[in-house]
Formats: C-alpha cells, sequence, structure tokens
C-alpha cells in the first residue's frame, strides 16, 4: 500500500461522519478534508476506488515530480500531504504572474516520463504520462515549488495530446463568478507564456483534445457550445 512517512487507518476514518472533518476542497467529483495540519482527506463523491491514481501518485514521487505524498488509501478515500500555499489561478487573477512559463515547464517535467506499463493508454510510441489536465487551477505553489494535483483524468499518450488539452481548457473554460473581462485577460497570458515555451506543438492534438472535453459530463452549457463551434472551425 502506498505510504508516507506517518500512516493512517483510512476505515477508521470512514466511520466519522464527513461533517466532522473541515472541508478545505471541492472539486467537480470530489470533497477535501483537513485531517491535520499535515494532511488531508481526498474522497470521491461517486465512491469510486483511488487505488490507481494512489499508485501513479507514488511512482511520480519517485520519479522526482512534483505531487503530493501518498500515505494511504482505501476506495474512494485518498489521505496524501497537505500543500500550503496558493492556488497559481488565484495569483494570476489577483494581478500576480500569469504561470505561463511555469506551466510549461511542468508539461516538459512530466512528459519526460517514461510511463510504466500498467498506466491506461500506454503502448510502443505512446508511453509518456499525461495529466490531461495540468492548468493553472491544479497547481500549488507551495514554499518548496509548485505541486501538480488531480490526477483523475493521467494516462499514458502522446505530450501533444496533453499540451492540446491544456490549451482547449484555457481557451474555452468559463469559470463562474471571475469577470469574463478577466478571463478573457488572463487567457491570453497565460497562453502568450506557455506556448512559447512549451516543448510539444499541440496542434496536431487539438481536435482530440476537444472531442475530450466535450466528454466532459461536468461541462457547463456556455463552454459546450464554444466547443462546439471550435471544433466546427478547425473540422
Amino acid at each position: 500500500m502506498p505510504r508516507g512517512d506517518r500512516s493512517l487507518k483510512v476505515g477508521d476514518t470512514r466511520r466519522e461522519p464527513a461533517i466532522d472533518l473541515p472541508l478545505i476542497g471541492r472539486g467537480r467529483d470530489a470533497d477535501v478534508f483537513a485531517l491535520d495540519d499535515d494532511r488531508v482527506l481526498r474522497r470521491n463523491r461517486d465512491g469510486r476506488g483511488v487505488g490507481d491514481q494512489a499508485r501513479l501518485l507514488t511512482f511520480l514521487h519517485e520519479a522526482g515530480y512534483p505531487v503530493p505524498l501518498v500515505h494511504d488509501v482505501s476506495g474512494p478515500d485518498l489521505v496524501m500531504q497537505r500543500l500550503h500555499g496558493p492556488v497559481a489561478l488565484e495569483v494570476s487573477v489577483r494581478g500576480g504572474p500569469a504561470h505561463g512559463a511555469l506551466l510549461a515547464d511542468l508539461h516538459n517535467r512530466l512528459h519526460r516520463i517514461a510511463a510504466p506499463d500498467w498506466l491506461p493508454g500506454w503502448r510502443a510510441g505512446d508511453d509518456r504520462v499525461l495529466h490531461l489536465d495540468l492548468h493553472p487551477a491544479n497547481v500549488i505553489l507551495t514554499d518548496d515549488g509548485p505541486v501538480v494535483i488531480d490526477w483523475v483524468n493521467a494516462r499514458a499518450g502522446d505530450p501533444a495530446l496533453d499540451v492540446a488539452s491544456t490549451v482547449v481548457l484555457l481557451r474555452s473554460s468559463q469559470p463562474d463568478g471571475v469577470d469574463p473581462a478577466v478571463v478573457e485577460s488572463l487567457r491570453h497570458r497565460i497562453l502568450d507564456a506557455f506556448l512559447p515555451k512549451v516543448d510539444d506543438d499541440p496542434t496536431p492534438q487539438l481536435a482530440n483534445a476537444i472531442r475530450g472535453r466535450q466528454r466532459d459530463a461536468n461541462l457547463l452549457p456556455r463552454e459546450a457550445e464554444a466547443l462546439r463551434e471550435w471544433l466546427e472551425r478547425i473540422a
């Protein structure tokens, strides 16, 4: 079982109502609860197991890539390192650096790692680790450097698809609660810094990345419409 420098019996934790744990994050698929200052509990709301994700995080940690350290896993519960620091996107929205160059570096570093043959999608020639959701909202800026989170979509494949997926998300995402003018400006700031520094050209994989994004069950109607129009233009 993957573990860090301290272990936790997750089964015991799950006997306590989730409401008794402080909720510190809520994504489209999972909730994140604080266990203490060093550990969090990430729980899939649909009950899916997280063993494969824990295995990949352990593999990437051992390869030297910046991911949270795994402490324990059981069913839909993943106990891992608690990260302290702002999300890169939040810093950018507040007028800080766009972090496009940082994002490119994280892509480049990841795509140098040969995927293990147990990672979905693996085949000869398409054997790099892909995150497929690597954008500023999934990068935590800790005192020790950036750390990449949310590996639910990870698989092996062509790095150009990973870069294209980031481009598609950055160009089409329309988050609630943020001024559209700020979103549009931020898109350009990030992409202008990201594209010249990322190693792989996303162009050959753009249509595939758009189709992959369209399959997201959590897609907002306005995002779905923007993707449909984009695919029509490039097809």
